[in-house]
């Protein structure tokens, strides 16, 4: 089996590092959700060492993660975990949760499991960064989300671009509230919720 590769991880991870950087600076456990192809933990923990990088994703996702995390070889990646957002999630608890473009490819009520079992896996301080698009007031920021959003939906009736004041709705109910939101490049953004306790 070949590594599987995802072009944009190797075009978004810098930008999405430097958010990182600052943001997981005192962290030391993240659950990153929805690993895809394991490029992004490679890159992230290798350069923020202080951090143990838990990757996790659906059974048939999990091969090509190892593929990348066992030829990096680094002492900070544990080996992925089986989550499925609507199934069992780990008992361990952690200071830090990064998902990257995953809430437009999972149906609504995917992303209502998340939020509801971020308290059961997190800190009481646990920090959430989630990378990807997002809609302001309802409205596409670009015509390329917008041209983006009817690909997904194509693709399935479940998948679309996510309102961000819906999805900080999901947050705030589950003790996390809004501290940041960045700028990326290709029209996404960083956004960062601070659990409150």
């Amino acid at each position: 089996m070949d590594k599987p590769n995802a072009p944009s991880c190797e075009r978004n991870r810098d930008p999405i590092l430097d958010v990182l950087a600052v943001h997981f600076a005192d962290r030391r456990h993240v659950l990153e959700i929805g690993s895809g192809t394991g490029q992004h933990a490679v890159h992230f923990a290798a350069a923020l060492p202080q951090l143990c990088w838990q990757c996790t994703d659906r059974v048939e996702n999990l091969p090509g993660i190892r593929l990348w995390l066992d030829e990096a070889g680094l002492p900070n990646t544990p080996a992925p975990l089986e989550l499925d957002v609507a199934g069992s999630w780990p008992a361990q608890r952690h200071d830090a949760v990064f998902s990257a473009n995953t809430l437009h490819i999972m149906g609504w009520d995917e992303v209502e499991h998340l939020f509801d079992h971020l308290p059961d896996v997190t800190t009481d301080d646990a920090r959430l960064v989630i990378y990807g698009p997002f809609n302001y007031g309802g409205r596409y920021t670009s015509d390329s989300n917008a041209s983006f959003d009817q690909w997904l939906q194509a693709r399935g009736a479940h998948m679309r671009i996510r309102d961000a004041e819906a999805v900080d709705a999901l947050a705030l109910a589950a003790g996390f509230a809004l501290i940041d939101d960045i700028a990326m490049p290709a029209n996404n953004r960083c956004r960062v919720w601070q659990r409150t306790g």
